[in-house]
């Protein structure tokens, strides 16, 4: 199974969308900010499966918070990230109480987004992943993830 991931698309959807309709992905996740840049992709994808999360910046969102679902063998917890930010600007604070809840909902991956910094890293065994931003900045980026049968991983960033 592929999974093209994005976060923080900021209302600037052209290359998000060009890089699923190249990707030809098995589902396609929108960690949020803004989360009705998710309704594009459904309006022109509408076969492939869409799970979206809301954001900080989503004032009347229409998706939730956080979001637990089922890839293939995979369970996955997918959030934006402010909600686990505990005020500081680095990362890991976000990251340790991101694991926990993913932990506490049986996750094997937590996708989020928030910081607009690329990261893909393994933490209490769980693997952790942040596309980046895929809207803003002088390098947008998003993610690709492969589930194999056997619960296998992989994740790889992509420039758009």
């Amino acid at each position: 199974m592929k999974v093209a991931v994005f976060s923080d698309t900021h209302s600037n959807t052209a290359l998000m969308l060009e890089a699923v309709r190249r990707c030809r992905p098995d589902a396609v996740i929108h960690l949020g900010d803004h989360d009705r840049d998710a309704l594009e992709i459904r309006g022109e994808f509408p076969e492939i499966p869409l799970y979206n999360v809301c954001g900080n910046c989503d004032l009347m969102p229409l998706a939730p918070n956080k979001l637990t679902v089922q890839l293939g063998p995979v369970k996955a917890f997918l959030t934006h990230g402010h909600i686990f930010d505990t005020g500081f600007s680095r990362v890991s604070p976000i990251v340790d109480t991101l694991v926990y809840a993913a932990q506490e909902e049986g996750a094997q991956i937590a996708m989020f987004g928030h910081t607009h910094q690329p990261l893909y890293e393994q933490v209490g065994g769980v693997q952790v992943l942040n596309p980046g931003s895929s809207g803003k900045g002088r390098n947008p980026t998003w993610a690709i993830v492969e589930i194999f049968d056997n619960g296998g991983i992989i994740c790889s960033i992509k420039e758009l």
